[in-house]
């Protein structure tokens, strides 16, 4: 397998629910992907296998052209980056911010005994600086706030130099201007030809940063549409991923969705205006 990620009939099921049903998808080299759709919709799932953290139930499964079920994992892991939640609970809240990116190099969090030599410690700060959070490299990483360990666990995620990077809700929680700040130093990352294949998992269109190329769209473990972000991200697809009438825009390079009308059950029960008293 050539493409950074291939799957063929992929299927995923655990204690009897499918979690994902029959995913036919690539990632090519230098493609920047935005994975939407609702909770549930498998999104989280389809980021696991695709970082070697989960094997298929069916279907073949290829990550850098290797096969899951066929090559040792964890030779495989050190060349995906991953910032996700469930990495994110797993980092020592006392942490050295700088030691936080540093024990990526050896896939494990919390340092202990292993060293690290000058090279990497300048690729550390290289990447904190380029993540605009070099100012807290000695800080512990239980005093930041969540756009600032949001932006940290990312320097993590490209601490090893990595071919392919996944990136699971980055924006969740995060208020405006965290967003906004985050999603312009992802434009950066999109936008670097010598970055590695992105892909970025999302529930929200106004997530999505300018550079992104392609865009898989997933409702009940399913593919919706998948294909070129400027074509493939339509009212119709959108409706139809989250199941509700929905209007898309684009404001240059930024997209936007809202509800097209409301539900009709969104006003039922309402007690009607009442007039204000004097």
């Amino acid at each position: 397998m050539s493409d950074v990620v291939e799957f063929a009939g992929v299927g995923v099921i655990r204690s009897g629910n499918a979690l994902l049903h029959d995913i036919t998808w690539s990632v090519e080299e230098g493609e920047r992907w935005v994975v939407i759709g609702p909770n549930g919709a498998g999104k989280t799932t389809l980021l696991q296998v695709a970082a070697a953290r989960m094997h298929p139930t069916h279907g073949v499964a290829g990550v850098l052209g290797e096969v899951l079920g066929a090559v040792d994992v964890f030779e495989l892991r050190p060349r995906i980056g991953v910032s996700s939640a469930a990495i994110a609970e797993r980092l020592p809240a006392n942490e050295r911010v700088l030691d936080v990116v540093l024990t990526a190099s050896w896939s494990v969090v919390g340092r202990f005994a292993e060293e690290y030599d000058a090279v990497d410690e300048r690729r550390a700060h290289d990447l904190l600086a380029a993540l605009g959070v070099a100012r807290l490299a000695d800080r512990q990483y239980g005093t930041l706030s969540e756009g600032e360990r949001k932006r940290v666990q990312i320097a993590r995620a490209l601490m090893t130099d990595p071919e392919l990077m996944l990136l699971d809700e980055p924006a969740a929680g995060l208020d405006l201007r965290g967003r906004e700040d985050l999603v312009a130093r992802l434009q950066l990352l999109a936008e670097d030809v010598d970055a590695p294949a992105l892909v970025l998992i999302t529930h929200h269109v106004e997530e999505i940063p300018p550079g992104f190329t392609d865009v898989l769209m997933l409702r009940d473990g399913q593919v919706v549409a998948a294909g070129p972000i400027e074509s493939t991200l339509t009212a119709e697809n959108l409706s139809r991923t989250f199941g509700l009438p929905l209007e898309v825009d684009r404001h240059g390079d930024r997209w936007a969705a809202r509800a097209a009308q409301p539900p009709a059950d969104a006003l039922a029960g309402a007690e009607p205006d009442r007039p204000a008293h004097a």
